[in-house]
C-alpha cells in the first residue's frame, strides 16, 4: 500500500509518442497524433489548458516520432503557464516503458494519460478520490456509446478493481459499460517495480499486477467527457461536442442536468417483477432518445424500485445481470445511461419466501427520494433543472417530492397504478417524445 500526502504542486505525465496509425487518413503521417486540431487547437494543448486549469503544472510529456512538432510548438509551456518537460523515446518503449526514466522525477502522486484522449473533467475531484481510498493506481472509468470494441473494467461495490476485460478477449453473458478511459492517477511507489530499462506494457506489467497482489488499484465512476479520438469517425464527433459546448458542460465542477428516468416500463418493456435477464427488453426508441438526452447535455441515470430482492424472486447477482443486459441493449445501439441506482426493500412483509433483511421502511424506495439525493449528491445535480420521467403515479410522485419537473410515458403501466393523484407536468407517447419536449 502505498503512502499519499497532500501535495500543492501536481505533476502529470502524458504519453505522447504513439504514431496514431488510424488517424493516417488526418496525420498524413506529417504531425503526431496528439497535435490533431479540434477547432483552433491541437488536442495536446486541451489537455495542458485542462491541467493548467486543475492547477497541475509540472508536466513531463513522452514524445516519439516527429518529436520536434510537439516541442517547437509548446517550447517550455511559459506560454500557457505551465512547466514542460521531454523525454524522447529512441525506439518504441511501449506504453509504459519512458517511466523507468522519471522515476526521480515524479514524487507522490501524479496523473498519467494518453495523448488522443480529449476530455474536461475535474481532476481535483478524481485525485481526492484516489488519496482518500490510499490507492497505488486510479483509474477513470466512465459509460461510452461503444462499449463492445473498449476495455472493460471491473468494480467490486467499493470501486476496487477486479478485472480489466481486454477488448479482444471472448465476453460470456453480460457486462456492466464501464469503460477504462486512459487517464490515471498513480503513486510514484508504483515505478518501484519498473526494475530495468525496455519496453513495457502499462497495462500487463504495472496495472495487472497492482490488481492481483496487492488489490490497491480503484476505479474512479464518472460521466464526465472522455473521448479517445483514435479513429476519423471519434474525431469528428468529438469536435461536434466541443461546439456544442457538450464537453465543458459535463465537467462535475459545474452544475449538472439530469433525467432520472424509471426502468420497467419505461426503458424496457414491462412484464410484472422481472427477475430474469433474458426477459428483460427495450422499449420502442428508447436508444434514440437516450442518445438525444446526452446531446442536449442531461445525464440519464435510472432510478427504480426492485422488490424482487426483498421478495427474494432473484439474488442481487442476478439483479446486476438484468442491469448489465440493459446496458449491452443499449450500447449495441451507441447509447448508454450514466447510472443506474435501485432500491431493494420492499416494507410489506409476510411473503413465505421473503428476505426479512430488506423487508424495512427505507429512504431510497420510490417515492422516497433517498436515490435522486444520492445521485444529486454525487454527480452535481441541479434538481431544480431536472426531470423524473416514468410510467406510474409513483415516479410522478417522487419526481415532485424531490422538486423535478415530471413527466409520464402512456408506455408500461401508463399511469394506471393509481396510487397517487399527482399530475405530471407533461405527458409523453414515449421515451422519446419525452425527450424531444425538454429544453
Amino acid at each position: 500500500m502505498c503512502e499519499n500526502v497532500e501535495r500543492k504542486n501536481m505533476q502529470a505525465v502524458i504519453m505522447a509518442g504513439g504514431k496514431g496509425t488510424r488517424l493516417t487518413s488526418v496525420t498524413k503521417e506529417q504531425i503526431p497524433k496528439p497535435m490533431v486540431r479540434i477547432g483552433k487547437k491541437p488536442i495536446l494543448e486541451y489537455q495542458i489548458n485542462t491541467l493548467k486549469e486543475n492547477k497541475i503544472t509540472d508536466i513531463w510529456i513522452i514524445t516519439g516520432p516527429l518529436h520536434e512538432i510537439i516541442e517547437d510548438y509548446f517550447g517550455d509551456g511559459s506560454k500557457w503557464g505551465v512547466r514542460i518537460h521531454y523525454f524522447i523515446e529512441q525506439q518504441a518503449m511501449g506504453t509504459g516503458g519512458a517511466l523507468f526514466f522519471l522515476k526521480q522525477e515524479l514524487k507522490n502522486d501524479f496523473f498519467l494519460l494518453f495523448g488522443d484522449i480529449f476530455f474536461d473533467i475535474d481532476l481535483k475531484r478524481m485525485m481526492e478520490f484516489h488519496q482518500s481510498r490510499r490507492a497505488s493506481i486510479t483509474l477513470f472509468a466512465h459509460p461510452n456509446s461503444h462499449p463492445a470494441d473498449s476495455d472493460l473494467v471491473i468494480l467490486d461495490d467499493k470501486q476496487r478493481v477486479n478485472h480489466i476485460l481486454r477488448k479482444n478477449e471472448p465476453r460470456i453473458g453480460y457486462y456492466k459499460n464501464m469503460v477504462n478511459g486512459g487517464l490515471y492517477c498513480f503513486h510514484a511507489c508504483v515505478l518501484d517495480s519498473i526494475l530495468k530499462a525496455g519496453y513495457l506494457d502499462l497495462e500487463k506489467e504495472l496495472i495487472f499486477p497492482r490488481i492481483q497482489i496487492y488489490q490497491d488499484v480503484f476505479g474512479y465512476i464518472s460521466p464526465e467527457y472522455v473521448k479517445d479520438i483514435g479513429t476519423p469517425k471519434r474525431l469528428r464527433t468529438a469536435e461536434e461536442e466541443w461546439e456544442s459546448g457538450l464537453v465543458k458542460g459535463r465537467n462535475l465542477g459545474r452544475k449538472q442536468k439530469c433525467i432520472f428516468v424509471d426502468r420497467d416500463g419505461t426503458l424496457n418493456r414491462y412484464v410484472g417483477l422481472l427477475a430474469d435477464a433474458e426477459v428483460l427488453e427495450l422499449e420502442e426508441q428508447v436508444p434514440d432518445a437516450v442518445k438525444l438526452a446526452h446531446k442536449k447535455g442531461y445525464l440519464v441515470i435510472v432510478i427504480t424500485n426492485q422488490p424482487v430482492i426483498a421478495r427474494n424472486l432473484c439474488s442481487l447477482k442476478e439483479l446486476e445481470q438484468i442491469h448489465n443486459r440493459l446496458e449491452v441493449l443499449l450500447g449495441e445501439q451507441g447509447a448508454y445511461v450514466d447510472a443506474i441506482k435501485f432500491c431493494p426493500h420492499h416494507p410489506d412483509k409476510g411473503y413465505p419466501e421473503e428476505r426479512t433483511e430488506y423487508k424495512i421502511p427505507c429512504h431510497c424506495r420510490k417515492p422516497e427520494i433517498g436515490l435522486i439525493e444520492e445521485a444529486a449528491a454525487e454527480f452535481h445535480i441541479d434538481l431544480s433543472n431536472s426531470y423524473m420521467i416514468g410510467d406510474t403515479t409513483t415516479d410522478i410522485r417522487t419526481g415532485k417530492n424531490a422538486g423535478l419537473k415530471t413527466v409520464l410515458v402512456q408506455t408500461g403501466v401508463a399511469g394506471r397504478d393509481g396510487k397517487y393523484s399527482d399530475k405530471p407536468d407533461q405527458i409523453a407517447r414515449n421515451l422519446l417524445e419525452a425527450v424531444k419536449m425538454m429544453e
